[in-house]
């Protein structure tokens, strides 16, 4: 049965007249949103799904190292989508030797990284900001800080009238509501976020996505943010401990779908289909992440051993060996602070992982070398490749 989502209001942009698109409140109504048949069955093995992969982030010996990569991929791949070329081994690279060919594109997704990790802080802490149109101001700021997007008045809520899908605001395929309605349409969704609502934690995340992303507060970054606001809904409602989930790869594979989906919640009140949509890439993701898990949990514990039973392990190699899955691209210097040794003691240690062959040069210099974890980084880089527009 369709229903009505929202209503219309005629305004004028660029002098062109044009409809935009004022979303009604959540949850769903006329009729209600009910998860039962089919949605539930999904509902359940979505939350089936997500469970696994919780148990398969606590296989791994440092609950930190499954974290490093997974949010860094997140923000890779959620970063892309709004154009950036950077690739997951580029902010690897990056963060280890403080060079890049894609300057931009890597600040970024860096951007990305403190962003979540700021808002996980915040809702964390009792005295911190709670799930709100300020702190999605202040994540909008750290994001857009520095980048492309500066211009954009990073951190404050638009003043002048945007639209999606074209270069004109006739032709655009989508236009959100006009500035003046964002502010109460940003202020009833955060309502909605700290009532009661019976529907499911997780079916929840889903609705909110889909109504930040068509409210479209900011004049950039919308996309980011409001992926963000799934992995931290997550984290809020105690679905997940920690953003393990980067449903941003999911959105990635099925981007057509992604779009028709929100589009057709606004056109056609199609609410079922888009947390239909929404489950699928939960469960895909989750089943994807226990995969990536295991893989890693093999790796590090088969590298292990070869290093034990190599001759030239020492105390120091080991050490070198257990600080890699969060600093999987390591430099000389970097290995003498980050264990407070030596350089010779620091080379060696290098050298023992190169012979056991668990670290590789990149670089091909003679100075400022640069020394990978290779087959790890390949585990986590599958499909953050940089979109082709």
């Amino acid at each position: 049965m369709a229903r009505k989502t929202g209503t219309y209001k005629t305004v004028v942009v660029e002098r062109e007249k044009v409809k935009a698109f004022i979303p009604h409140p959540l949850p769903p109504k006329s009729p209600r949103l009910e998860i039962k048949g089919y949605l539930a069955d999904l509902h359940s093995e979505a939350l089936a799904s997500l469970g696994q992969l919780a148990v398969a982030g606590e296989m791994v010996p440092s609950a930190r190292w499954f974290l490093y990569g997974f949010v860094r991929k997140e923000a890779v791949v959620s970063s892309q989508i709004e154009g950036t070329q950077a690739t997951l081994m580029d902010v690897i690279t990056y963060e280890a030797t403080s060079r890049t060919e894609h300057p931009a594109d890597v600040e970024e997704v860096c951007n990305y990284v403190e962003a979540l990790d700021y808002a996980r802080k915040e809702i964390a802490n009792p005295k911190g900001l709670p799930i709100s149109t300020r702190l999605f101001c202040n994540i909008h700021e750290k994001m857009m800080r520095g980048t492309r997007g500066e211009g954009k008045h990073p951190g404050e809520i638009r003043k002048t009238q945007n639209w999606i899908g074209a270069s004109s605001p006739r032709e655009a395929v989508f236009v959100p509501p006009p500035p003046g309605d964002v502010p109460e349409l940003l202020a009833k969704l955060e309502k909605w976020l700290h009532s009661k609502d019976p529907l499911p934690p997780l079916v929840r995340a889903g609705l909110a996505h889909a109504q930040f992303e068509t409210i479209h507060p900011f004049l950039d970054g919308n996309g980011r943010v409001g992926r963000l606001l799934v992995a931290m809904l997550l984290e809020h409602w105690e679905i997940m401990e920690s953003p393990l989930l980067y449903l941003s790869l999911a959105f990635k594979r099925h981007r057509a779908r992604y779009y028709q989906s929100l589009l057709e919640v606004r056109t056609k009140g199609d609410w079922e289909g888009w947390i239909e949509f929404f489950l699928h890439c939960v469960r895909e993701t989750a089943v994807d992440g226990v995969k990536s898990a295991k893989r890693i949990f093999s790796l590090i514990n088969g590298d292990r051993r070869k290093l034990l039973e190599h001759s030239d392990a020492t105390v120091t190699a080991m050490r070198l060996f257990d600080i890699l899955p969060e600093h999987p691209i390591v430099t000389l210097p970097s290995a003498v602070e980050m264990m407070e040794t030596t350089k010779p003691t620091a080379g060696k240690a290098i050298g023992a992982l190169i012979k056991a062959g668990i670290l590789r040069e990149t670089t091909g210099r003679r100075r400022d070398r640069a020394y990978a974890y290779g087959e790890y980084l390949e585990v986590l880089s599958e499909e953050t490749d940089a979109i082709e527009n």
